[in-house]
C-alpha cells in the first residue's frame, strides 16, 4: 500500500532488513513514492548496523545524515527470541543470566540505541514516525499463561522506553510519533519453532501491509502507545 500521510521527498530507514518481516518492509517502503529514497540496514549492509555495537549505530546515522534527506519513516524490526544463548523459557528454573542479558541487550538495549542515535535525525517539523516490533507476550497486563521470562520482560523494557522516548520526542519534536507494533505471528525463522494448531500466521509481506496501515493513521496523540497490527490499543 501507498502511504499518505507523509510529506514527499523524506527518506524511509528500516532496520533489521535482513530478517523476514524486515525484508518486507524494505521492498514496501523501497517502492513507496512517498519517499525520496529507502535505506535499509543490518549486519550485512553497507554500511553495517549492528544492534550490540552502538559505534555502527552512530557510524550508520553519521550515513544517513550525510547522504540522504532527512528521516521520515524510521521501521526497527529486529529482534531475538531464541537462538545465540536464547530460548523461551518454560519454567523460572530454566532463567539463565545469559539468556536474560541477550534478550535484553537485542530487545531493549539496542533499539533504545537507534532512538539515541537517529530520532536526532527527525525534521524540525512536519510528520516523522519511528516505529519498533513489540510484542503482545510484552503486555503485563495480558500476561495469562506465563512463561517465556526473557523475551516478556525485555520487550516490556521495549515498551517502558518507547514510552519515556515519545515523552521527550513531544518536546522536541511535537509533529513525531513513537510507537510499538505488535505484528501478530509472521511466518519468519523467528516463530517458526512455535507454531500451533489454530494460530494464524501470517507471510511477511501481509503482515507488513498491516503494519503500513497502522502507520499511516497514526497521529501525534498515539505517540508512547503499544498498537496492534490493526490498531488496537494493547495494555501495559
Amino acid at each position: 500500500m501507498a502511504l499518505t500521510s507523509f510529506p514527499s521527498g523524506g527518506t524511509a530507514v528500516v532496520i533489521g532488513a535482513g530478517g523476514g518481516i524486515g525484508a518486507g518492509f524494505a521492498r514496501a517502503l523501497d517502492a513507496d513514492p512517498a519517499f525520496r529514497a529507502c535505506v535499509a540496514l543490518g549486519r550485512a549492509t553497507q554500511p553495517p548496523l549492528d544492534l550490540l555495537d552502538e559505534a555502527s549505530i552512530e557510524a550508520a546515522a553519521r550515513h544517513l545524515a550525510a547522504a540522504h534527506a532527512p528521516p521520515r519513516l524510521v521501521v526497527d524490526a529486529t529482534g531475538v527470541l531464541h537462538g545465540e544463548g536464547v530460548q523461551p523459557e518454560k519454567s523460572w528454573r530454566q532463567i539463565t543470566p545469559e539468556g536474560m542479558a541477550r534478550a535484553f541487550a537485542v530487545n531493549a538495549t539496542g533499539p533504545a540505541l537507534l532512538i539515541k542515535h537517529l530520532l536526532p535525525l527527525f525534521p524540525r517539523e512536519g510528520r516523522a514516525v519511528f516505529v519498533t516490533l513489540s510484542a503482545r507476550v510484552g503486555s503485563i497486563g495480558d500476561n495469562r499463561y506465563g512463561g517465556w521470562y526473557a523475551y516478556r520482560a525485555s520487550k516490556a523494557a521495549l515498551n517502558q522506553i518507547v514510552r519515556t522516548a515519545a515523552v521527550e520526542l513531544a518536546r522536541k519534536r511535537p509533529d513525531a510519533v513513537c510507537a510499538a507494533l505488535h505484528p501478530g505471528t509472521v511466518d519468519t525463522p523467528l516463530t517458526a519453532p512455535f507454531g500451533k494448531s489454530g494460530l494464524t500466521v501470517r507471510a511477511p509481506d501481509d503482515a507488513v501491509a498491516r503494519l503500513l496501515a497502522v502507520i499511516d493513521r497514526l497521529i501525534p496523540a498515539d505517540s508512547g502507545g503499544f498498537y496492534d497490527y490493526a490498531g488496537e490499543v494493547i495494555p501495559w
